[in-house]
């Protein structure tokens, strides 16, 4: 296989899943819910890219990287209460991360994108995707909840 062949073809397999991949947050029923045109209205563009077409901010530009008060991390989609800040840690990954979720929160499933296998992390109640979690975490849970930023609102005690 030539340069030209494996281009053409990698090409042609990104476009096709970028075709067949649909969104978590337009499967299934769930609690809260709006149209397109009302999520698109609610959210800043790049949190309706997060939360509703499961992108990724880039690293170390999400201020609640930096947040360190006592209060609850929030569904930016939905306003529901995901992560407390006591379960909040320093990862260095450049998101912010979490060692657990708030009981009956989040809903995970398999993401095999790019080749990979993760586990994605999504609202129980709209289904807005949030990040990933990983096996490398803190105790007690030894979870990495490695969250978009600007898939959460901060909420202060």
């Amino acid at each position: 296989m030539n340069r030209r062949h494996f281009l053409t073809a990698s090409a042609s397999l990104a476009a096709l899943g970028a075709l067949t991949m649909k969104g978590a947050a337009s499967e299934g029923n769930f609690e809260f819910t709006l149209t397109e045109a009302e999520w698109r209205a609610r959210l800043s563009p790049e949190a309706y890219r997060v939360l509703r077409q499961e992108a990724t901010e880039r690293p170390f530009t999400s201020p609640l990287n930096d947040e360190k008060r006592a209060g609850s991390f929030n569904c930016a989609g939905c306003a529901l209460p995901l992560y407390s800040s006591e379960a909040k840690y320093d990862s260095g990954t450049g998101w912010p991360s979490f060692w657990a979720a708030k009981e009956d929160a989040v809903r995970t499933r398999e993401d095999r994108k790019f080749f990979m296998v993760r586990t994605e992390v999504h609202c129980r109640r709209c289904g807005g995707h949030l990040g990933h979690v990983f096996d490398d975490g803190p105790a007690p849970t030894g979870k990495r909840h490695c969250i978009n930023g600007v898939s959460l609102n901060f909420v202060e005690a």
